[in-house]
């Protein structure tokens, strides 16, 4: 199994939008990707906790396939790349990190 992470900084003001309502609306979109998305097995998304240090990352996604091709055909799926060109208009510039690991078990 494949455990895909992705964090996100997001811009304090981005689209006419603060950035609590521009989070609350990525987790939204991403959300919507379960059960559209076959090769999705789990999928969660956090967002930081009030208060949080500054410069940490403001929001998580979560998410496992059964392969990488499963990750490949998720990451080129329609509605994922839709929500890429969202986010990347809303988080800065290197606001994006990402780890795929497999996990055993």
């Amino acid at each position: 199994m494949i455990r895909h992470i992705v964090l996100f900084k997001f811009l304090e003001t981005a689209q006419g939008r603060s950035k609590a309502e521009n989070l609350a609306e990525a987790r939204e979109r991403m959300l919507a990707m379960r059960g559209v998305i076959p090769q999705i097995r789990r999928m969660e998304v956090y967002l930081a906790a009030p208060g949080s240090k500054a410069g940490n990352y403001d929001y998580a996604l979560v998410s496992e396939f059964d392969t990488l091709e499963d990750l490949a055909a998720y990451q080129a799926h329609p509605m994922h790349v839709a929500f890429g060109q969202f986010v990347g208009a809303l988080r800065e510039p290197e606001g994006r990190a990402c780890i795929d690991y497999e996990v055993e078990g």
